[in-house]
């Protein structure tokens, strides 16, 4: 086992079962990184939502994801298969960037993975972005039916992204400068 993890619990410990499962179905991913690649994995609990967030820093980029379920095992089943499905889509985008390259394995940089889901955008829309604050950007997503709003913050001047979260709450996506 060659990756270092680095895993905390919020609302649960980390028993030894939980930190074996966690390096062993992680671990698998250790393939594709170079040796003491840093691993960042947060595993939480609320209510019956048993959640993994894994994030592995490469210069350059981030590789992250969480999953839930209401099993902290199936958790950490879905997160392997999530990253590992990210890497290979994203691969020449990675390794494009050549600062990262030296973060992954030569054989993970050779291989060529067939991009089984190549993203293709299908449509552009323009529009025109109107400076507003942002509980009005919420009220127009919802009067538009959308689950996110792009606007100009009026207090910032910046451009915001507002979201809709579980729950009906809402999130709002800022810049940083």
């Amino acid at each position: 086992m060659n990756m270092k993890f680095i895993i905390v619990g919020k609302n649960i410990e980390v028993t030894p079962g939980l930190r074996s499962a966690v390096e062993d179905k992680i671990g698998k991913l250790e393939k594709f990184f170079n040796p003491e690649t840093e691993v960042h994995v947060t595993l939480s609990v609320e209510k019956d939502r048993q959640k993994i967030e894994v994030t592995i820093p490469v210069k350059g980029s981030i590789i992250r994801s969480e999953q839930v379920s209401n099993d902290m095992y199936v958790s950490i089943d879905l997160v392997e298969e999530i990253i590992e499905r990210q890497l290979k889509r994203y691969k020449n985008k990675i390794i494009d960037q050549k600062q990262s390259a030296s973060f992954f394995k030569q054989e993970f940089i050779e291989k060529e993975y067939m991009d089984e889901e190549e993203i293709k955008i299908i449509r552009t829309k323009k529009f025109d972005i109107k400076p507003m604050y942002p509980e009005d950007a919420c009220i127009q997503m919802e009067l538009l039916g959308h689950n996110f709003f792009v606007f100009v913050n009026a207090e910032t001047d910046q451009v915001n992204v507002a979201y809709k979260r579980k729950g009906n709450t809402y999130g709002l996506i800022e810049p940083e400068y």
